[in-house]
């Protein structure tokens, strides 16, 4: 079971939160749930933090009335995906001092078995354009600092992990990423770079838009996979700190073209 849960939040009057809040929400947002945090290699759920226009001031973040803001998480095994699903926020979101009211809830829920039938078994037509939207600070680990850069190959690597990690179904490895590496081009990206702090300092990742575009010249097999991939990548994030509030990806289906 996967499951892609997105809570629509509003605020009754400017609301202010520290920059750190984040950490402090994640935290709360487990506790309820009944799952552990930082105790996995690879985690099983994703956390988008709060997304949307605020005002940002010294170390606060000030979130305004006539905005609607977002909160993202995601399962990516059966034990936190039930547990995602059964959060109840109707009531409201309230930390840190704050309250949020919660006006909507939308589920996308699947399994890995149906993912990849639909998207690689069925043997559909190959997709050849993706327009990836990095909607929080996404970085990759590099050595021992950090890449804000959207590299492809980096990109597949961190949603293959994942895969691997919680499918039955293994797609591959390292042959894997060096045959999407040549096959997978960014065709246009319109980005900047942005913090993210954590409990010990500030990561810098890039947010903005991403597109794909897959060779014509690749195999439809391994074209059906760099698809599976990339939608696989809405619950899984991209890069480093997904739990955390790190690598939220958002997959624009509607506007895919072969042009």
């Amino acid at each position: 079971m996967l499951i892609h849960s997105k809570w629509t939040l509003t605020v009754s009057e400017p609301t202010v939160l520290p920059r750190s809040y984040s950490l402090e929400l994640v935290k709360d947002l487990h506790r309820r749930i009944g799952l552990e945090i930082g105790q996995e290699k690879i985690p099983s759920t994703t956390y988008s933090g709060i997304i949307g226009k605020c005002t940002a001031s010294a170390d606060f973040l000030t979130f305004r009335p006539d905005e609607f803001y977002q909160l993202r998480m995601c399962g990516l095994e059966e034990t936190a995906s039930k547990a995602i699903a059964s959060l109840d926020l109707s009531s409201g979101l309230e930390f840190l001092g704050a309250k949020f009211a919660v006006s909507d809830r939308q589920d996308e829920i699947t399994s890995y078995e149906q993912l990849y039938t639909t998207l690689v078994a069925n043997e559909p037509e190959p997709t050849h354009r993706f327009d990836l939207q990095l909607l929080t600070p996404t970085a990759f680990a590099q050595n021992r600092t950090h890449l804000p850069l959207p590299v492809p190959s980096l990109m597949f690597r961190s949603w293959l992990e994942r895969w691997n990690e919680f499918a039955p179904v293994y797609l591959g490895g390292d042959e894997l990423i060096a045959y999407l590496e040549n096959a997978v081009a960014i065709k246009s990206h319109q980005i900047k770079t942005r913090s993210h702090q954590l409990q010990r300092g500030y990561i810098t990742g890039f947010i903005g838009e991403v597109k794909l575009q897959v060779s014509f010249r690749i195999e439809p097999l391994l074209a059906n996979v760099a698809n599976l991939l990339i939608h696989y990548s809405q619950y899984t994030g991209t890069g480093i700190k997904t739990r955390l509030g790190m690598g939220s990806t958002n997959v624009n289906l509607d506007t895919r073209s072969e042009s």
